[in-house]
């Protein structure tokens, strides 16, 4: 895809779905970073379901940390590697009590040295509750990257460079949002539904289905 081509894409984008939003739950950013954390490897429909109780009794660094790791664990045990998140969780807790005051860093450096906290949760925490242009590259975004011309790489870290520098300033805040939707609903992994796709005259995928 040229410069020209991806502009229009997120024009079309931003003309399907003006304000998009991401689909998991949380009150403010402290709940926000702990759902990314125990989103990796596991549904945002799942995470929603374990955390909508959790949610309602530890909305803050403090009251998440005086649950301890067994309370925590017990909320998330229907998460996949939940005995992982749990610990991850608990012990983000104590240093954002401990070195942040208990409010999230907005600086990407800060987050990745916190528990269970890698780029791609950096970038998504970032972008949904601070509202910085960051670009997390999930699956799904790595996945239509490459298929459509957008970005191709070989890592996460290479798509996101190359897209930081594609997508026009003017859409960069919700570039994370349309692409992951896109992907999820649109650009499958198995088999891309390319008869409703917005973009598919701009896409350079050559196996587009009917």
């Amino acid at each position: 895809m040229t410069k020209k081509d991806i502009a229009e894409a997120f024009r079309r984008f931003q003309e399907h779905n003006p304000e998009p939003k991401g689909e998991l739950d949380y009150v403010n950013p402290f709940t926000l970073l702990v759902a990314v954390v125990l989103s990796a490897q596991a549904t945002d429909v799942g995470v929603n379901k374990a955390t909508k109780a959790l949610f309602k009794i530890a909305d803050t660094p403090e009251k998440m940390a005086a649950l301890g790791e067994a309370g925590i664990r017990d909320h998330i045990k229907t998460i996949g590697l939940f005995n992982a998140k749990a610990k991850n969780v608990y012990n983000l807790c104590r240093i954002l009590i401990d070195e942040y005051g208990s409010q999230v860093p907005q600086d990407r450096d800060a987050l990745v040295k916190l528990p269970g906290v890698g780029r791609k949760t950096a970038n998504v925490v970032l972008n949904i509750a601070f509202g910085h242009p960051t670009i997390a590259v999930d699956t799904h975004i790595f996945r239509i990257g490459n298929r459509t011309g957008m970005a191709t790489g070989k890592t996460p870290d290479q798509v996101e460079a190359k897209l930081e520098k594609a997508i026009p300033a003017a859409y960069k805040r919700h570039a994370h949002h349309w692409l992951i939707l896109h992907g999820r609903y649109v650009c499958k992994a198995r088999k891309p539904d390319c008869g409703v796709c917005i973009i598919r005259d701009l896409c350079g995928f050559k196996e587009k289905t009917a």
